[in-house]
């Protein structure tokens, strides 16, 4: 690893309305390094990296590139000495095809130049090729899905030849191959002296892929230092400040009767077929599935979006027909999205509209609004939940990630739901915060609401889950209790696995 830093942030302060989000933030990033970067949801992470890309100008402290002080830095001048960044959530053009949106980010060409469409394509696909991308450079962004926009935005900074890369959140979309392609494609960008800033949550792949990291908490830097020297738990307290002993924090409830029953339900539009599932009151369904195997399809399915069209739904055991989102509101079904950003919030919007945008109707009265009854409800959720801001009038763009998903689900609270549908309830959102939306979790279905969760984290699964149901190929192939369920048997079902085969491959290990 070379020693030159390339990269230095020192003592770092920036406040927004009174709300200090760095305090005192210091960072260092060699070339060659992949340092990663890691704190809690409002750590102070999202804004050092702004400050970095030259999207936010900080109060007081210093940025330097290779000794040199950056001065007047703006997204304009931290491209042109080479800081790029990938944001979890894909900054593409949707309209443009992915040859267009990897250009964009290249070519420098001024208005009187002709535009060379074949070698824009062409280097399109080696980029593409070069992050094991099967995507066709004149597919539009708009039609991918998130894990292929996270791929052309990473093919795009390779093409911009960078010198600091920052991947935040890279791999919380990507299948297992995808990060292994990413993972050997940041190997590459190393050895080439390129440094790489790595945020992730997913602390078991830090030993994987970073030299270093950085621990941020409440705005300061609390601590360097070789990942080597570090354990996950270790992380965890320098993170937290105190130790974490569950992370999982499931806590028995008592289970009831079933709320929500699918008897051989299934959409041709969400490609899912001849799923049987029951939901009871109190209980914790997971759903767990590759990439692709229909779990999110499902969950469309049940609110609305892409309606059943074979196949009864039972409701408290009355069937029920849902043709839209707003009959499954009616029907006491509730629907966090994987995406907050682009589905779960409106960004825009006040924290105070978004908490009561289900439940508009509770607080108008001859088409106007009550707005004390609206700022009294979110008051009540933002003081329930911790949402770090300093009023409910903030836009919620301004939110860190987890306080945003916070929002995005006081919204569905709010409506008091029978049944909760949470697709990727955690993703993307830090190891403190993630155990603060379990105990939640096990708080609701202690009311007796029904959960339906989704997540692609296999612990997490195994930890909050009273039953678990895999999917692969867009239909349910197994429904596991809590206590018979392992990492393994899980995933071989999901890989497409009979439960017969699982049998037998137990019965020969006993033998």
């Amino acid at each position: 690893m070379a020693d030159n830093v390339l990269l230095k942030a020192s003592h770092v302060t920036k406040s927004y309305a009174g709300v200090k989000a760095l305090k005192s933030a210091s960072f260092e990033l060699l070339a060659g390094e992949v340092h990663a970067l890691i704190g809690e949801n409002g750590a102070g992470k999202s804004t050092l990296i702004k400050i970095i890309t030259g999207a936010v100008e900080p109060d007081s402290g210093e940025l330097s590139l290779n000794g040199q002080a950056i001065v007047g830095n703006s997204p304009q001048l931290a491209r042109s000495l080479g800081i790029a960044a990938i944001y979890q959530q894909p900054a593409l053009f949707p309209e443009l095809t992915v040859a267009e949106n990897i250009a964009f980010g290249m070519e420098r060409n001024g208005w009187w130049k002709p535009i060379d469409w074949r070698a824009r394509r062409e280097r399109a696909e080696t980029l593409l090729a070069q992050v094991g991308a099967r995507i066709h450079p004149e597919s539009l962004a708009g039609e991918l899905s998130m894990p292929e926009q996270q791929l052309v935005e990473i093919a795009r900074s390779l093409g911009a030849e960078a010198k600091v890369l920052i991947m935040d959140e890279p791999t919380a979309s990507l299948s297992e191959e995808d990060t292994q392609n990413l993972f050997r494609v940041i190997h590459e960008l190393r050895e080439r002296g390129v440094g790489i800033i790595y945020i992730s949550h997913r602390l078991e792949e830090l030993p994987l892929i970073a030299d270093r990291v950085t621990v941020l908490r409440d705005g300061n830097t609390i601590e360097t230092r070789l990942m080597r020297e570090v354990d996950r738990q270790e992380l965890i307290r320098l993170m937290v400040g105190r130790e974490l002993s569950a992370v999982f924090p499931k806590t028995e409830v008592p289970i009831g009767e079933v709320v929500l029953e699918l008897q051989s339900v299934g959409s041709q539009a969400a490609n899912v077929r001849n799923i049987s599932l029951t939901v009871r009151a109190g209980e914790i369904l997971g759903l767990a599935g590759l990439v692709g195997a229909g779990r999110t399809e499902l969950a469309r399915t049940l609110f609305g979006l892409t309606p059943a069209d074979e196949g009864e739904i039972f409701l408290n055991g009355e069937k029920i027909r849902i043709h839209s989102p707003a009959e499954a509101i009616q029907h006491g079904i509730a629907y966090v999205p994987e995406d907050r950003r682009r589905h779960g919030v409106v960004l825009d919007l006040p924290i105070s509209q978004n908490i009561t945008l289900a439940t508009l109707d509770r607080i108008a009265r001859f088409g106007s609004l009550n707005f004390n009854q609206e700022r009294s409800l979110a008051v009540e959720y933002v003081n329930r939940f911790a949402v770090k801001t300093p009023t409910t009038f903030a836009p919620v763009a301004t939110l860190s990630g987890g306080n945003q998903q916070k929002v995005a689900l006081s919204r569905w609270l709010a409506t008091d739901p029978r049944v909760l549908i949470l697709d990727e309830p955690t993703q993307g959102i830090d190891v403190g915060a993630k155990s603060e939306i379990h105990a939640l979790m096990c708080e609701l279905a202690g009311r007796g609401i029904a959960i339906l969760m989704i997540s692609s984290e296999l612990p997490e699964v195994l930890g909050m889950s009273d039953r678990i149901a895999v999917m692969h190929a867009g239909t349910v192939v197994a429904v596991l209790n809590r206590h018979e369920a392992t990492q393994q048997n899980v995933l071989s079902l999901a890989l497409g696995h009979s439960a017969d085969e699982l049998q037998h491959s137990d019965n020969q290990s006993v033998n």
